[in-house]
C-alpha cells in the first residue's frame, strides 16, 4: 500500500498512490459505503501514520479500503481516482522535526570517488542533517544555487520514515518502528567553497562539505511512501536517470549498514520521533566520479521498486527568480 499527500485546488488531501492515478481516501471510502452498506472508521485524516504501522489508528481500515479498489473493474476505478497530472503531489510525509542522511553507506560509491571502503564491523555509519528548507516535491524544481552553480550532483536513496517513539533499540527490533519507506533524492554541491580567499583552518574541509548539502531545494523526497509491511527494504532495485540516460543502477542489498542497524545506532543517542526521515546512502554513479554535473534544463528521475519515481527539474536560481518576478 502506498499513500500520497497532495494538493487538489486549495485542499490538502491523503490518497492511495498507484503511480499514474491517485485515490482521494475520502472520496474512495464513499464509493465503499455506497457499494457495501459499511462504513469505514476513516475520519478526516491529515497525517499519513495514522494509516501505516506500527501505531497508525486507522491503518487496518485503509488496508481493508485498498484491497477493495484493488478489486474493482478499471471503470469503476476511474470514477474514483485522479490522474496525477490533475493535482500536486506533496511531500508524503508532515513536516519530520529530524532530517538525517548517512555518507558513504555503499562500498562501491566510496571507492568510485577514491576513497577506501572500511568493513562494517571496522566503523560506524556516519550521519549528518539536512534542515527543513532542502525539502522538495515530485516536479517541482532544484534550484542551482547562484553563489556556487558548477558542481551540482545527484543521490538517490532509500528514505525511511520513523512511525513511533524509538530509543536504544536492537538491530533486532529497530524496523518495527518503521512506518513507511519513499526516495529521497541527495542533492549535493560538491565543491561549494564560503570565502575562497579565507585562511585555510583544520575543519574547513569538513564544513565544505556539509555546506554543499544544504542549499534551498537540495532535497526532493516522494512521490509516495510505502508501507513498511510490503517490503524487505534489503532487497530493491535503486536508480537512477539523468535526462533518461541510467547514472545509477544498484540495489539496497549492497548497503554496508542496512536499515536496521543504522535505526539501532542512531537510536542509541537520539531519540527518533514519529515522521522522522532517515536517508540511508547512495550506490554508485553519482556525477562527481566522472567530472558530470546537473545543469539548468535537464530531468533527474530516482527510482526505487517498488515505491516510484521521483522526478526533480533542474533550474539556475536565477532563471527561477526572473520567472517568478516576471509572473508578478
Amino acid at each position: 500500500m502506498r499513500l500520497c499527500l497532495f494538493l487538489l485546488e486549495e485542499d490538502n488531501l491523503i490518497g492511495f498512490y498507484d503511480d499514474q492515478v491517485v485515490y482521494p481516501i475520502d472520496q474512495a471510502g464513499q464509493a465503499y459505503y455506497d457499494a457495501t452498506g459499511f462504513e469505514l472508521d476513516l475520519p478526516d485524516i491529515t497525517d499519513p501514520l495514522e494509516l501505516l504501522p506500527p501505531n497508525g489508528v486507522f491503518q487496518e481500515g485503509a488496508k481493508l479500503l485498498w484491497e477493495w479498489i484493488k478489486s474493482l473493474e478499471p471503470e469503476a476505478k476511474a470514477e474514483i481516482s485522479l490522474q496525477t497530472d490533475e493535482v500536486d503531489l506533496l511531500i508524503p510525509i508532515t513536516l519530520p522535526s529530524k532530517i538525517l542522511l548517512l555518507a558513504g553507506n555503499y562500498a562501491e560509491h566510496i571507492t568510485e570517488q577514491g576513497g577506501l571502503a572500511a568493513e562494517r564491523d571496522e566503523t560506524f555509519p556516519y550521519v549528518f542533517m539536512k534542515p527543513s528548507s532542502t525539502l522538495n516535491t515530485h516536479l517541482a524544481p532544484v534550484l542551482i544555487p547562484i553563489v556556487s552553480p558548477d558542481h551540482v550532483d545527484w543521490e538517490c536513496e532509500l528514505g525511511v520514515v520513523i512511525g513511533e517513539v524509538c530509543k536504544g533499540v536492537s538491530e533486532e527490533e529497530a524496523l518495527d518502528y518503521v512506518a513507511g519507506y519513499t526516495v529521497v533524492n541527495d542533492i549535493t554541491d560538491r565543491k561549494y567553497r564560503p570565502n575562497p580567499g579565507r585562511k585555510t583552518r583544520e575543519r574547513d574541509k569538513h564544513f565544505d562539505w556539509l555546506h554543499g548539502k544544504w542549499h534551498d531545494t537540495f532535497l526532493p523526497v516522494g512521490p509516495c511512501i510505502l508501507s513498511a509491511k510490503d517490503v524487505d527494504p534489503q532487497n530493491l532495485q535503486i536508480s537512477l536517470r539523468v535526462n533518461g540516460e541510467t547514472k545509477q543502477d544498484s540495489s539496497t542489498s549492497k548497503m554496508v549498514f542496512p536499515v536496521a542497524s543504522i535505526i539501532s545506532f542512531i537510536s542509541q543517542f537520539i531519540t527518533l520521533e514519529p515522521g522522522d526521515l532517515i536517508a540511508t546512502g547512495t550506490p554508485s554513479g553519482v556525477g562527481n566520479a566522472s567530472g558530470t554535473y546537473l545543469k539548468s534544463g535537464d530531468e533527474v528521475e530516482a527510482e526505487i521498486e517498488g515505491i516510484g519515481v521521483l522526478i526533480s527539474p533542474i533550474i539556475h536560481e536565477s532563471e527561477w527568480l526572473d520567472s517568478n518576478e516576471s509572473e508578478e
